[in-house]
């Protein structure tokens, strides 16, 4: 879970005046959250705030944007006076010391003043309202409209009074209750980086985890455990904070009984205190360091775990020449291939297949300069044939592991850098490589192919005639092929997209009718499949493969009916039978 303190509407709109031309969105705004929508305060300047009749005056400026939300817990001076001047309350009387308060959990009470006057009710809490409207470091005035305070000799404040607390917001601590509920509760001592964890992360923590007689029953080791953070760690609590911090982040977290360690609690074992039943738990825990881990290409098996970041957030595009240095070895750690560490990188070509599929695939989500370990399951790898690399021969269905580094790759021109000629060049040259890989059956690297030249040439751009025609021509061509593939990979939904978009700009396509067709009979839509189909032969009546196609499409729609025939067929039977009891039964009965 992501949070963040309150950045005020009027604070937002500094921010986006200071920016190059930023504008705001209320669709932006976060559910539930008050909004300050005038301009921000200059010292000086008073304003109503909220529905309680509290002015605020700001007195001294704060820092930065950011401002605190409940449960927040802040630290804060206040004195509180009478118009005239007179003191009632005050927290620097004698050098003393700031008050914390947790924000939500009731200003009246935490300043005491309840107990001063219990009719203060919605209007002092309302101050928690102008707490969150404070940044770091300011002073401000706020001021209590005339109320019946009570008897008029509390603290020698007159019935009716107007009541002023000036408040200076000294620093906060950003609480999280992550279920909302209480169960637990986060307090960020330190702020971490700007490195979020993941499910996949591998992470070195410190904790220790206390019971609420402050005993311990469990901590790290000095230098902090090492682990995944979907494997889990101590109790489920652990996991849930954790995927909540930052990299250097430091919390305290309460945890209730049901999210530590539950109604059985923990037994003694391995040098590892109990854990009583239905015990409560306070935990430290110190983020120390995190390593990325993405699962490549999304089946877990091709993992890539960071071991030192890059630079910048490019990364290199199919097509792209990539310089790097890898080890690759086997689990038991044998190296079977070692490139780029004496003279000049290892060089390969994105999508090439020069590398295995998993090696490539993982470079292609590195940054320059990343140093990355990357696991390969054999279907990734070299498959289930033994094969001869630089210094052994791997077995077959082996686990490759490479380590490598990312030192440059050679940065292709970006569409919106290319003239219109150079958008057309590229896209052609693009769409002859996807025609060459559809011919030796590379029908996924082909679609890619395809799909990369249609970006070069996208409708967005604005091109003078002869251009739009050339490129209107090749968009076309592009999308059929792109469609052939897509029927090839199986992806029918897709086709019919790709031929949809040439049917909006040319009705009688027949390449695109047939092919649209093709998917839409694949995909068991068969009235749409034969529209397609009539069309076809409307167009062109001697056409072959969809006349094929036709006879096809007459036989699934046989199939068809005699399904649907033995589905209703059952469905009458079922409810004659059930007839048949109801009437069995009402003669019982009756």
């Amino acid at each position: 879970m992501v949070r963040s303190s309150r950045i005020t509407c009027s604070s937002a709109a500094a921010m986006a005046m200071a920016g190059a031309g930023g504008s705001s969105s209320s669709d932006d705004d976060e559910a539930g959250e008050e909004i300050e929508s005038a301009p921000p305060l200059q010292v000086g300047e008073e304003r109503a705030i909220g529905s309680s009749g509290i002015r605020k005056r700001l007195l001294r400026a704060g820092q930065g944007w950011a401002t605190p939300v409940p449960p927040d817990e802040v630290s804060v001076h206040y004195v509180g006076s009478l118009p005239d001047g007179t003191l009632f309350a005050s927290t620097r009387e004698g050098g003393g010391e700031p008050r914390t308060i947790n924000l939500g959990s009731g200003f009246c009470s935490q300043f005491d003043l309840v107990l001063i006057f219990p009719q203060l009710g919605d209007v002092v809490a309302g101050l928690e309202h102008g707490i969150c409207t404070m940044k770091k470091g300011e002073k401000t005035l706020f001021i209590l409209p005339p109320l019946a305070y009570g008897d008029s000799g509390a603290l020698g404040v007159p019935t009716g009074s107007e009541l002023h607390f000036e408040v200076e917001l000294l620093s906060w601590l950003t609480v999280v209750d992550l279920y909302k509920n209480g169960g637990i509760v986060k307090k960020v001592l330190s702020t971490g980086g700007n490195r979020q964890t993941g499910d996949l992360d591998e992470v070195t923590v410190k904790y220790k985890v206390k019971l609420l007689d402050e005993s311990i029953v469990e901590e790290s080791p000095e230098e902090g455990s090492t682990f995944f953070v979907n494997e889990g760690h101590v109790c489920p609590a652990l996991l849930k904070v954790l995927k909540t911090m930052k990299e250097g982040e430091r919390a305290v977290v309460m945890v209730q009984s049901q999210y530590a360690f539950g109604e059985q609690g923990r037994a003694a074992k391995n040098q590892i205190s109990a854990v009583p039943r239905n015990s409560s738990v306070n935990m430290d825990v110190e983020l120390v360091s995190l390593k990325p881990v993405v699962d490549v290409t999304g089946d877990l098996k091709v993992m890539k775990k960071t071991l030192k970041c890059g630079d910048g957030i490019r990364t290199p595009h199919d097509g792209e020449t990539v310089h790097i240095r890898y080890t690759g070895s086997l689990e038991d750690g044998t190296v079977f291939e070692k490139f780029g560490f004496d003279g000049e990188p290892f060089e390969f070509i994105i999508d090439e297949e020069q590398v295995t599929v998993g090696l490539d695939n993982a470079v292609a989500t590195m940054v320059k300069g990343e140093l990355a370990k990357v696991t390969v399951q054999f279907e990734y790898g070299f498959g289930n044939t033994e094969v001869q690399r630089q210094l052994i021969t791997v077995p077959p269905c082996s686990t490759l592991i490479y380590e490598v580094e990312l030192i440059d790759f050679t940065k292709e021109k970006e569409s919106w850098e290319m003239s219109a000629n150079e958008k057309l060049e590229a896209a052609e040259k693009s769409k002859v490589a996807g025609n060459v890989l559809f011919k030796i059956g590379k029908f996924q690297r082909a679609a890619k192919k395809y799909s990369k030249a249609l970006n070069y040439i996208n409708e967005d751009g604005n091109f003078e005639d002869e251009i739009e025609k050339l490129m209107k021509i090749l968009r076309v061509s592009c999308w059929l092929n792109h469609a052939t593939c897509c029927l090839k990979l199986k992806d029918f939904a897709r086709a019919i997209s790709l031929c949809s978009k040439v049917l909006e700009i040319e009705s009688c396509n027949v390449k695109a009718l047939y092919r649209r067709a093709q998917a839409y009979a694949e995909s068991y839509d068969l009235e749409s499949a034969k529209t397609d189909v009539l069309k076809v032969l409307e167009l062109d009546p001697n056409n072959k493969e969809v006349k094929v196609l036709q006879a096809n499409l007459k036989k699934l729609q046989v199939e068809s009916n005699k399904r649907d025939a033995k589905l209703y067929a059952n469905m009458f039977e079922q409810t004659a039978k059930e007839s048949d009891v109801v009437s069995k039964v009402s003669s019982l009965i009756f």
